[in-house]
């Protein structure tokens, strides 16, 4: 039955508990930390933003981050927030000197709210301001303040530190990957050349901004064709060359230091630029995809107040380089083709390189165009009935606010897909189920995308065909049993995603679903053990007379138990590359002709664990 709607339905919320009733506006999705794009690395970041700012506006050249279990502190050694105003910048929404274009230009804070969000989304937060010999410190808990310490006298460097705890009633169990830590600040160390940034003792450095940034990705994704083109002319950084090892394309774009995963005004500008250029160098109206197949490409711009499409600022909106002035794609356009013309022209070599590049690309793009055809005729008519996909209402390549919650599961068989399907969200989770078995499409060319049906409607049910960011689900999960034939079909997925589709793992986008192994009960409790150490604990809480369920399929557990694992508190292992991982060297030695080496492998890391095989993956 409605409520009634009258004035006392009409609410006024303080700042802190309308960040805390509505947090996706302001850091987007919570998450327990398995994704990179999860809230408590944006609360880092809108920190670190701020910081990244001061080294902008040419004060402070090194910022510190530590991270203890839960507590982050950040110190920069910039001007320090004048000592009055403290409290209004941590507590007063829409305060902040990011406001005054001459006191911050080119800022990536704009708003007047990271600080006040990360303030209300912690347990515990505390900030000390060091300005002119002097510092003031306040402390607070969920946004309310607990401590305010009167300024002293202080001998430390001028800026600003401040160390917060992100609250666990807001985000549950969560835990920190380094690896998503060390990503974000590289990013930062690559587009603020000499900023030192030492976390947990190491450093990050880059000279040679996106060039560097490039050298390193090209390490992991195989041999470049040519030399990499760096560009470096006012507000524009530019990067890239063509890799021999990879599939698709590949893109880092930066505004104000911001990295935009999903691109926007300048990157769409930059992608335009380079095919414009390099048809009028060849004189050749070269197909769009033919020029930027295997570019690995990464792109850095510098923007007077720019317009985000969401406080998490993935996206620039922005038309203009400042409000009333060159827009955007004009002034990209320019710097490109002067300078990517004139490369051309110098570097003989370089420019025969990218043109055989693009012959080869247009030659194994009209062999398997005919494929492609027959292939979408096929996703056409299976689609008519196709009970492979049951598809969710809001995705990735939208522009819904719960857009980063959308998840496809990738599963085999019909009693898991069914348990998932009739478990999940239909707002937000797809299921895509297997006929048995993938190809292995080890060494394969990508034709076999095209000829395999499986593979044909994977790729259509994802939308990755012709360009990563028409992607429909920001997390693609692999749901296999925890048996040896779940195991193997898991492999069998990431050698797919790792062969053909490298930049959507490199992007953070696939996970494999973790699902208890045992179900623990007595008549008051039940606990779900995803670990033999879990099990013991759980025995030895409920008693040696509590009920044990082995779960060896996800057709054994029901929907309604189902709820619980793919619900909030769903436990994702995210699929990472290290930084000196190479995707060829992963697949060669999995899936290549190796087989001493990884027997041997496979003998150091067996374990065997109440009759299933679990092996752990370096």
């Amino acid at each position: 039955m409605t409520g009634k709607y009258t004035e006392d339905s009409i609410k006024s919320l303080e700042w802190r508990e309308h960040i805390r009733m509505r947090p996706g506006m302001y850091i987007g999705k919570l998450g327990d930390g398995a994704s990179q794009d999860d809230g408590i690395y944006v609360l880092i970041k809108e920190i670190v933003d701020n910081s990244i700012d001061e080294f902008v506006m040419g004060f402070g050249k090194k910022i510190e981050i530590s991270l203890t279990e839960r507590e982050v502190t950040i110190r920069d050694y910039g001007r320090g927030i004048p000592l009055g105003k403290v409290a209004d910048c941590v507590s007063k929404i829409n305060t902040g000197a990011k406001y005054d274009s001459k006191v911050f230009k080119k800022a990536v804070g704009l708003n007047g709210v990271g600080a006040k969000a990360v303030n209300a989304l912690s347990s515990y937060f505390r900030i000390e301001s060091i300005r002119d010999g002097q510092v003031k410190s306040l402390e607070y808990e969920r946004g309310y303040l607990a401590g305010d310490h009167p300024v002293a006298a202080s001998d430390e460097h001028q800026g600003t530190r401040i160390t917060f705890v992100p609250d666990q009633d807001v985000f549950g169990n969560y835990h920190f990957l380094q690896e998503y830590i060390d990503k974000l600040l590289w990013n930062y160390a690559y587009l603020n050349t000499d900023l030192i940034l030492i976390f947990n003792g190491e450093k990050y450095i880059a000279r040679n901004g996106l060039l560097d940034l490039l050298e390193r990705t090209i390490n992991g994704s195989g041999q470049n064709l040519y030399p990499i083109i760096h560009i470096r002319e006012g507000d524009l950084e530019m990067a890239f060359t063509h890799s021999s090892k990879l599939y698709g394309e590949e893109y880092y774009s930066f505004v104000n230091g911001q990295h935009t995963t999903q691109g926007g005004t300048h990157l769409t500008a930059f992608k335009e630029a380079i095919v414009k250029t390099i048809r009028e160098f060849y004189n050749k109206d070269f197909d769009t995809g033919d020029v930027r197949t295997s570019i690995v490409a990464a792109i850095s711009l510098k923007v007077v107040e720019p317009v985000f499409e969401s406080q998490t600022k993935t996206k620039l909106g922005s038309q203009h380089m400042e409000p009333g002035g060159m827009t955007v794609r004009n002034y990209i356009h320019d710097i490109i083709k002067r300078n990517l013309d004139n490369y051309l022209h110098r570097n003989p070599e370089a420019a025969d390189a990218i043109y055989q590049k693009i012959l080869q690309s247009q030659k194994e793009r009209k062999e398997i165009d005919g494929i492609k055809k027959l292939a979408r005729e096929s996703v056409k008519k299976a689609s008519l009935h196709n009970k492979k996909l049951r598809d969710c209402k809001i995705h990735y390549n939208s522009n819904h606010d719960n857009r980063l919650e959308s998840t496809l599961f990738i599963t085999e068989g019909d009693s898991a897909s069914g348990s998932i399907t009739k478990a999940r969200s239909v707002a937000t989770q797809a299921v895509f189920s297997l006929k048995g078995k993938p190809l292995n499409c080890y060494g394969l060319s990508k034709k076999v995308v095209y000829q395999n049906e499986e593979f044909n409607l994977l790729q259509a049910a994802l939308n990755i065909d012709e360009d990563l960011e028409n992607l429909r689900y920001n997390n693609v999960v692999i749901a296999t049993d925890a048996d040896v034939d779940g195991m193997h079909i898991r492999l069998l997925l990431l050698t797919f995603f790792l062969q053909f589709y490298p930049d959507l793992v490199k992007a953070g986008h696939l996970y494999i679903l973790q699902t208890p192994l045992n179900r623990v009960r007595n008549k008051q409790e039940t606990i779900y053990c995803y670990s033999p150490e879990e099990k013991a604990d759980a025995i030895a809480k409920l008693g040696e007379k509590a009920e044990i369920t082995r779960f060896k399929g996800l057709g054994e557990i029901s929907p309604d138990e189902f709820r619980h694992f793919i619900g909030p508190n769903m436990r994702l292992d995210p699929v990472l590359l290290r930084k000196d991982s190479s995707v060829k060297e992963v697949l060669d030695f999995y899936m290549g002709k190796n087989s001493p080496d990884r027997q041997d492998f496979i003998i150091r890391n067996l374990r065997i664990e109440d009759d299933i095989v679990d092996v752990k993956v370096a």
